[in-house]
């Protein structure tokens, strides 16, 4: 009798504590609560961090997220107003204000990413189809280029031009950020912003591209190069020139120092070989010694007749006789050149 009793007290007291722990549930700082009963939202959602009751086995908890939460989209290929196909690849960033709208109409955070996914994948499509590539890249509208106006003004480059921006990355995101934000009010969603994460051509055409960007800056490479060039042929040729202007100088100087000094010798040679008869015949002697030594060598034949004078010396006669006056000297024994 006694056992009989305890297991009805053991499971009246399971039974206690299972309605007692169903019927009991906690909601955190950072979540939202919706009771369903029987697939059916009960009452409005528990905001309220603490313990808080339910119908056990009957009401269902379904906890949802009330912090922002983030969005990140697939890297989409998508077409430009210019034409130019390119990757975009955007983030954004969402919360749930109305969470009994939210969980009626997409139950849980999975699928509301999903409905990120197509509505603001659709609608950065439609906004980079109205728009050209500068106005996704550039920033702010209305700013100038800036240009290096020495390089341009020194090699007569033209300065670049760019397209007018009318809008501006920033604004084409709030663009993309109020018609996103539109239409997903009608999940109970409120969409804070979008932005763009990276903007790529697309591979086919990006090589294609990086090779007009290489052609660019070999073009103005070249242009460096051949004013190098141009410049050492200018400096090149000033230096041929001042060699070829001190060599000349330094040939003339030394001509007519050389002149100089051979006219000086002459005047010593004829000074010293027309003083007397004596030394004119030995200037005589003298220069037909060289000229023997000059004109005969081993093979040498000379076909002359007895009275020839080359041989004078060779038959003890003398050129210049003894008892003429030095005046009557001829010519060129007056005037003799050094040997």
């Amino acid at each position: 009798m006694n056992n009989s009793r305890l297991i009805i007290i053991g499971v009246v007291a399971l039974l206690l504590f299972i309605v007692l722990g169903g019927s009991c549930f906690t909601v955190q700082e950072t979540e939202v609560v919706i009771l369903t009963q029987f697939g059916r939202t009960v009452g409005p959602p528990i905001v309220d961090a603490g313990l808080h009751f339910k119908i056990p086995l009957i009401q269902q908890v379904n906890v949802l997220d009330k912090r922002v939460l983030g969005w990140d989209g697939p890297n989409s290929e998508m077409p430009t107003k210019d034409k130019l196909y390119i990757v975009v690849d955007t983030f954004a960033r969402w919360r749930i204000v109305q969470p009994t709208l939210f969980f009626t109409s997409l139950r849980d955070t999975r699928s509301a990413l999903s409905r990120l996914d197509d509505v603001i994948g659709s609608e950065t499509r439609n906004t980079v189809a109205r728009h050209a590539l500068v106005e996704l890249i550039r920033t702010t509208k209305g700013r100038p280029p800036i240009h290096d106006e020495a390089l341009i003004a020194a090699h007569g480059l033209a300065p670049a031009s760019l397209p007018e921006i009318t809008s501006g990355r920033v604004a084409l995101e709030d663009e993309i950020t109020k018609e996103s934000k539109r239409k997903l009010a009608a999940y109970g969603i409120e969409l804070l912003n979008v932005r763009f994460k990276r903007i790529n051509y697309n591979p086919a055409v990006a090589s294609k591209i990086h090779d007009r960007m290489i052609s660019e800056r070999r073009q103005i490479a070249e242009l460096f190069r051949s004013e190098g060039a141009g410049e050492a042929a200018k400096i090149s040729g000033t230096r041929e020139r001042d060699i070829r202007k001190i060599e000349s100088e330094a040939y003339a100087k030394t001509q007519i120092l050389q002149g100089k000094a051979d006219a000086e010798a002459i005047a010593i040679y004829a000074q010293a070989f027309n003083g007397s008869a004596e030394a004119r015949e030995f200037y005589a002697f003298q220069r037909t010694l060289e000229t023997y030594k000059t004109s005969f060598t081993r093979d040498t034949t000379f076909v002359m007749t007895t009275g020839d004078g080359f041989l004078q010396y060779l038959k003890g006669e003398t050129l210049v006789p003894k008892a003429k006056a030095p005046a009557s000297a001829p010519g060129p024994v007056s005037q003799p050149s050094p040997p």
